[in-house]
């Protein structure tokens, strides 16, 4: 891997080698923090988990024929080298840091609350049109996710597109000081992790925090549409650029039709000037701001209007996130990889656009604070608001989801204590013919319903 010697690795970390020194000009040719996964000549960093003691895994990956070991306990004469440090989890973000300048490539950041991982996937589909994209897998985006991520990079990449997700004060520059974006793309500012920032202005202040690691010259892409970013002004001599639904935006949508279940039709206006019509093809209005969103970072990478309306029409659905699966007797609307009740409202409004009976299954929405039974609740009401026929709420806080439906005459509302005692009732409450979502934080593992739904 490029750079990645063992000297350089050790002065990146701040660390003491201990080994034969004439190893030190050897350079590493992967870097994982899963045992299981080291391979000849990679380096094994050793972060124990809030279960496991990693460093027990240590000989496993000598004998694998690990090149060198990153550990912060001294494990004394040892036969092989390695290097200890202060802290394995900062030395992996040193370590990413270095081989993340070693490329120059362009990295567009993003993050927020709600839809950072489908806005990264609608930018990811805009810029392959013209680049060669890393992107993270999955939702990489925290202290050990993001260095993977940029360990997997290669000098064939042109743009990396790093998501960045945060639950604590102080985590967002930990991370933006590794990715060092020359883009930074901010998607909203909700609810989600109020637990620990206690206001949306607290979430704001965390989330911006990425910006201050934005190279010299790079761009910032705010959504318009959400009332705390439009307010921000320049930031390190930078205007931000917004999109968003409102016109005011500099990058903009008009003439929204919905196409159901398929996705909506509008026109897509740039600064420049141009517009072009578009069929998003992912349904619900939030799919148009990240479609708006990757509109943005392509036109400021450069890419035509037709690159950009290709990248848009072209984007794949992803398994967990608004992902639409039809079987022989039933439409399944599977967004249960995670929860917040922003995306929940957003799930919401996209199973209004089915045709036939709705029915949502929700569970816990995780990270909520002192006010998680009201914003569950609130949830069930904003969906039977919304016109959903049957709501389905799983667990002790689907109980709250399910109260707040109640009230309301046309919607029938359901509580289960368990997933099992949905399964149970599945056959009798779920009839053919059925638009169904299943949303919930991704510890609820609703997979399994979606599965179960699936096989009805």
């Amino acid at each position: 891997m490029k750079n990645l010697t063992l000297e350089n690795i050790t002065k990146a970390c701040r660390g003491t080698y201990h080994g034969d020194p004439s190893r030190l000009s050897l350079e590493a040719e992967g870097v994982v923090i899963d045992s299981r996964k080291v391979e000849k000549n990679y380096l094994f960093v050793a972060i124990d988990g809030e279960k496991v003691n990693a460093h027990k895994f240590i000989p496993d990956t000598v004998e694998k024929g690990a090149l060198c070991v990153v550990s912060h306990e001294d494990l004394g004469e040892t036969d092989y080298p390695y290097i200890l440090v202060e802290s394995t989890g900062q030395a992996l973000l040193d370590i990413a840091k270095l081989y993340r300048d070693s490329f120059d490539v362009k990295v567009v950041g993003i993050t927020g609350s709600a839809g950072k991982t489908s806005t990264k996937e609608m930018i990811a589909s805009v810029l392959a049109q013209k680049y060669n994209v890393h992107k993270t897998l999955g939702n990489f985006n925290n202290e050990w996710g993001l260095p993977i991520t940029i360990f997997e990079m290669n000098e064939s990449h042109e743009i990396a597109i790093l998501e960045m997700g945060v639950n604590h004060f102080g985590e967002m520059r930990r991370l933006s000081s590794v990715a060092s974006p020359d883009i930074c793309v901010i998607t909203n500012i909700g609810v989600a992790h109020l637990e620990f920032f206690k206001t949306r202005e607290g979430i704001f202040q965390e989330k911006s925090q990425m910006i201050q690691d934005m190279k010299n010259g790079g761009t910032i892409i705010l959504n318009g549409d959400d009332d705390l970013l439009a307010r921000m002004g320049p930031v390190k001599g930078v205007d931000p650029v917004f999109f968003g639904i409102s016109d005011e935006c500099e990058f903009y949508a008009s003439d929204l039709k919905s196409a159901g279940l398929k996705g909506t039709s509008c026109i897509l206006h740039l600064p420049s000037g141009e517009s072009f019509q578009c069929l998003v093809p992912l349904p619900g209005i939030h799919m148009v701001s990240n479609a708006l969103a990757g509109a943005a970072v392509g036109y400021s990478l450069g890419l035509t209007s037709e690159e950009i309306k290709r990248g848009i029409e072209t984007l794949p659905s992803i398994p967990g996130r608004n992902h639409i699966i039809s079987t022989d007797r039933l439409v399944i609307l599977d967004d249960c990889y995670n929860a917040n009740p922003i995306s929940t409202n957003a799930a919401i409004d996209v199973l209004t656009m089915a045709i036939g009976r709705k029915v949502a299954v929700l569970g816990t929405m995780g990270e909520l604070g002192n006010n998680e039974e009201q914003l569950h609740f609130d949830t069930g009401a904003y969906a039977a608001k919304q016109g959903i026929d049957l709501v389905c709420g799983i667990g002790r806080l689907g109980k709250a989801i399910a109260e707040g439906a109640s009230g309301f005459e046309k919607t029938e509302a359901l509580w289960f204590n368990t997933k099992e005692d949905f399964l149970s009732a599945m056959k009798d409450i779920i009839h053919e013919g059925d638009n169904v979502l299943v949303k919930a934080s991704h510890g609820m593992n609703f997979p399994e319903l979606v599965e179960a739904l699936k096989n009805l």
